[in-house]
């Protein structure tokens, strides 16, 4: 295809025919697939190789499978991480790091979502603002509370030491990722496209800081906890009633 003929041709990278071929030619696999239903496939055939993993959003399509997934990565003792860019973007690291601000008590973040086939709700595109929702509040969301209509979705999650954050997917209309975060001394809104440096460079020198040295920089719960959300959020989503985590 014309991304393969590119890489090849442009930038002299061999192309091999099978998963297995690639982590045994490499130091690090990344796993790319847009079909999270895909990943644990994936995982089985180059878990053999021991390479540190990264695997793109969604890293998969259920909790059992991102479990299953870590369970591998545990056995083979290589670690594996997974993320959306947006949680490095430049501004909501800064505004993270606020400290003197108090504790953060709340965020509303949203961004564009859509429909696709190959995966449940929200687990496509959606998984950008869950990310920064969870970048924002930290690990321990209890339950989830979804509304929607045809241009958009809102879905309320609660904390178990009950702080709040919300979750606005955009199906119409501008296609901007945002957060407002409140903290106890003030609140910071940003506009994630406000960055001079893009979101997947920034990921990208976590990885590197990470992954080649045997660890991730978020921990698997952290993650199983984020699919789990988005599991809980579609299924309220369908049958209108709050969820728990």
């Amino acid at each position: 295809d014309r991304l393969s003929n590119e890489l090849r041709d442009d930038f002299q990278i061999e192309i091999l025919d099978s998963p297995e071929a690639v982590a045994e030619r490499v130091d690090m696999v990344f796993i790319e697939a847009l079909d999270g239903r895909s990943h644990l496939d994936y995982v089985k055939r180059t878990a053999p190789f021991k390479r540190p993993t990264f695997i793109d959003k969604p890293l998969a399509a259920s909790v059992a499978d991102a479990r299953e997934i870590f369970r591998i990565a545990e056995e083979g003792g290589f670690p594996v991480m997974s993320c959306s860019s947006l949680r490095y973007a430049d501004n909501l690291v800064e505004a993270l790091g606020e400290e003197n601000s108090g504790r953060i008590l709340s965020c509303y973040a949203f961004g564009p979502i859509s429909e696709d086939a190959t995966h449940p709700w929200f687990f496509q595109y959606g998984i950008h603002t869950f990310e920064i929702v969870m970048a924002v509040m930290g690990p321990g969301c209890v339950e989830a509370q979804a509304l929607k209509n045809d241009e958009q979705d809102v879905v309320a999650l609660r904390w178990e030491n009950g702080r709040v954050a919300t979750m606005q997917g955009m199906q119409v209309g501008h296609k901007a990722f945002g957060v407002t975060i409140h903290r106890e001394k003030g609140f910071r809104s940003l506009d994630l496209r406000m960055n001079d440096r893009p979101w997947y460079a920034s990921m990208l020198d976590a990885i590197m800081k990470s992954l080649p040295h045997g660890k991730a920089c978020i921990d698997p719960a952290e993650t199983i906890e984020i699919i789990r959300m988005l599991e809980a959020s579609a299924e309220s989503r369908r049958t209108g009633r709050a969820v728990k985590i």
